[in-house]
């Protein structure tokens, strides 16, 4: 059976392999973007990759820390995952917005 720590890690992993597709789907997309707008574009895409990169370290945390000590890190991963869905979610709406070639 498995243990509450491992389900949360499992649940957090498959969030970020979502976000991981999503950031190369948004980069396709921004091939077809004027110039102006890929510029804009990649700064966003970068801190939602920044984020993607810090909430990996919180898991790898995570993995490494004992059954007492996990719970403290729930929360700072907790954070990274809403900032995340929130980067995509602003992302997905600038990408509705941005004019194509």
């Amino acid at each position: 059976m498995m243990n509450m720590k491992d389900a949360y890690k499992q649940k957090a992993e498959a969030e970020l392999e979502l976000a991981r597709v999503k950031v190369s789907e948004f980069k396709a997309r921004a091939k077809d973007f004027t110039a102006d707008a890929r510029i804009r574009y990649a700064k966003d895409l970068d801190e939602l990759e920044h984020g993607v990169d810090a909430a990996k370290v919180r898991l790898k945390e995570l993995a490494e820390s004992g059954e007492d000590g996990w719970e403290k890190l729930k929360d700072g991963i907790d954070s990274a995952m809403h900032g995340i869905r929130k980067a995509m979610h602003d992302v997905a709406e600038k990408v509705k917005n941005l004019k194509h070639n």
